[in-house]
């Protein structure tokens, strides 16, 4: 860690959201001036870290941020993990190293300055507040059998937030987890190369867990975050299962498909059986969702029967 971010993540764990801390005992603490400590507050405030400043009291955080025990994290993560205070993106840096990758390889930021989230939308990813991570993989396969795979990836998030406990999760088709309603998590996969015996991919994840509420109104849809739960998930635990679950997963999906996953899809898809509309610019279809097939496409009845929806480009809605 170099000394700019060093410094960044002392005060920073010198703040509370709950309370505030003034700036001289932060500057005593850390042996720096007070323009020093000002500097620092204002640089952090350009990472999308709300900080309340008042004469006379001091510096309080908005809300709270949970920072990765890097140590911890590299240690008990089975394969490689690079663990960056700031990168571009995630994705980005794993389509960028792909020749020198393994299997499980993950990248995990606090900050990522170009976040992309599905169709090129940008994802906001202020500093420290939520989960950035990217994962290598290699199926001894061709394109064709990683198609359904944003689905499992959704099931692997699901189990991972419930195995801590979380409650009133679903999934929205194709690679949307939402929260009491709300989205809470999203799934990017990106092919690197595919060949007839190979597919190389890389599989980049969000997860909301404390949004600011500055940083809340740039996203252009409801959403949700873990800070309201009564036992939030410690963030670098919650990385350790989920790198877990989304190996075992992974691996059970190259031996037997997306049938593995069905019945986890089924129990928490939010849209079955109910009104939707289907948005394929400039286009759109309405009728009853039924589903998914076996190669993950979204079954669409209406009065022309039952169809068949697979593509980067649709989205869903809910009509009632």
């Amino acid at each position: 860690m170099n000394d700019h971010w060093l410094r960044k993540r002392q005060i920073l764990a010198s703040l509370n959201h709950q309370h505030f801390v003034s700036g001289e005992v932060i500057a005593q603490s850390l042996s720096l001036t007070r323009a020093a400590i000002n500097q620092h507050i204002d640089a952090l405030k350009t990472y999308g870290i709300e900080i309340y400043s008042v004469k006379g009291k001091g510096y309080k955080l908005a809300n709270p941020i949970s920072l990765v025990n890097e140590s911890h994290l590299v240690n008990s993560v089975d394969g490689r993990c690079f663990y960056f205070d700031e990168t571009t993106s995630t994705n980005a840096f794993m389509l960028g190293h792909i020749k020198d990758l393994k299997s499980g390889d993950i990248c995990i930021a606090e900050y990522q300055s170009a976040g992309r989230g599905r169709r090129g939308r940008q994802w906001q990813s202020p500093y420290g507040h939520h989960i950035y991570a990217s994962m290598f993989w290699r199926l001894d396969n061709d394109m064709t059998h990683a198609s359904g795979l944003s689905l499992v990836i959704g099931c692997s998030i699901v189990k991972s937030l419930a195995d801590f406990g979380v409650e009133g999760l679903g999934l929205k088709w194709p690679n949307d987890i939402y929260l009491d309603g709300n989205k809470l998590a999203g799934v990017l996969i990106e092919i690197s190369h595919s060949s007839s015996q190979q597919t190389e991919l890389v599989v980049g994840l969000g997860i909301n867990m404390s949004m600011s509420a500055a940083q809340g109104d740039l996203i252009d849809q409801p959403w949700s975050d873990l800070s309201n739960l009564n036992n939030m998930p410690d963030k670098t635990e919650l990385l350790i299962k989920l790198h877990q679950i989304l190996k075992a997963d992974l691996q059970l999906f190259e031996q037997q498909g997306l049938s593995a996953f069905t019945g986890r899809w089924n129990a928490v898809d939010l849209f079955v059986n109910r009104d939707v509309t289907l948005l394929m610019a400039p286009n759109s279809v309405n009728g009853i969702c039924r589903g998914i097939d076996e190669q993950g496409a979204l079954l669409l009845e209406n009065d022309q029967g039952v169809k068949h929806y697979i593509g980067g480009e649709i989205s869903l809605r809910a009509t009632r």
